[in-house]
This record gives structure tokens, C-alpha cells and sequence, in this order.
């Protein structure tokens, strides 16, 4: 079961979550057809939780929100981004261990 703590973000939500968040936002782009997303969503629940206060974690749906994702040059998923005063500052590709992506936010935060 999916996070309450992660958001849904598409086109008309996505740029004024970035910007007017007061900590670092991690956005997964995935699919629900992809299988390595499949097993990083259970991952992002537990951080979303553990990192309550630290990072906001939100999820773009490529299919449904292609433009979105063109716009920011996803071309692989699960590709995670990381956002800090609604920039880009850092982006990995593919799933990861829960220690990875934790590190990876600890990083920017």
C-alpha cells in the first residue's frame, strides 16, 4: 500500500510542489508497467516515513504525464530527482537499496 505521506504530482502540480516545498523534494518517475518501479515504491513508503520532516518524496507517472517527464530529460525508470529550492541538484537512475536513495537524500538535505 502506498505511502499518505508521498504525493501524486503531474503537469499542473508538479512546478509549485518543487518551489514552495521547505525541504528537499525527491520526485520518482516510473510507470506502472515497470517492474524495477514496482520494487522501489515499498522502498519509498519507508523513507517517506523515516524521513518524515527532512525530504517530501512525490511520484510522476510517465505515461500519463509524458510532457512533464520530457521536459526534465527522463529517458530511463525508475530515474529519482532530487529538487532543493525548486532546482535539479542531483538525479540517480534505476532502483536502488533503501540505504542508497537515503544516502542520496542525506547528501542534498
Amino acid at each position: 500500500m502506498a505511502s499518505e505521506l508521498i504525493d501524486n504530482l503531474d503537469a499542473t502540480t508538479f512546478e509549485s510542489t518543487i518551489k514552495t516545498a521547505s525541504v528537499p523534494v525527491l520526485v520518482d518517475f516510473w510507470a506502472t508497467w515497470c517492474g524495477p518501479c514496482k520494487q522501489l515504491g515499498p522502498v519509498l513508503d519507508q523513507l517517506a516515513t523515516e524521513m518524515s520532516g527532512s525530504v517530501k518524496i512525490c511520484k510522476v507517472d510517465v505515461d500519463t504525464n509524458q510532457s512533464l517527464a520530457a521536459q526534465l530529460g527522463v529517458t530511463s525508470i525508475p530515474a529519482l530527482f532530487l529538487f532543493k529550492n525548486g532546482q535539479v541538484v542531483d538525479k540517480i537512475v534505476g532502483a536502488r537499496p533503501k540505504g542508497d536513495i537515503a544516502a542520496f537524500i542525506k547528501k542534498h538535505a
